[in-house]
């Protein structure tokens, strides 16, 4: 089954913010547990989808025909948008904001390993 672009082009930014309020409400709870089990699983679970979303993107883009240029160059006459190029473009874009969130997943999930969830500043 073949996903579209969409959700790595909306749909990972948005479970990167959304993992981050959702592990900020959740600090209170890992502190009265005495556990950061639940933090660590939203940020693991968020991962996974992220990765999921942006894989799909990277093999849309890769499966994507690009059409060839003319043998003489690109003539004069020729529309300065080309729609053919268009889905590899959006598959590429997705891919990178995907990649992008999933490295943003990782940095808000860095300091869960070495902060405590009680720490007070």
């Amino acid at each position: 089954m073949k996903l579209p672009n969409w959700p790595a082009l909306l749909g990972t930014p948005s479970l990167a913010l959304t993992s981050l309020s959702i592990t900020y409400a959740l600090v209170s709870p890992s502190c009265a547990l005495q556990t950061t089990l639940l933090l660590h699983a939203v940020s693991a679970l968020t991962l996974l989808v992220c990765a999921v979303f942006t894989w799909a993107a990277w093999r849309n883009w890769k499966d994507a025909p690009l059409p060839c240029a003319p043998a003489g160059g690109a003539p004069d006459d020729a529309p300065e948008d080309d729609a053919a190029r268009r889905p590899a473009f959006v598959a590429l874009v997705s891919w990178l904001v995907g990649a992008l969130s999933c490295l943003t997943v990782l940095a808000q999930w860095f300091p869960q390993w070495v902060l405590s969830p009680c720490a007070i500043v």
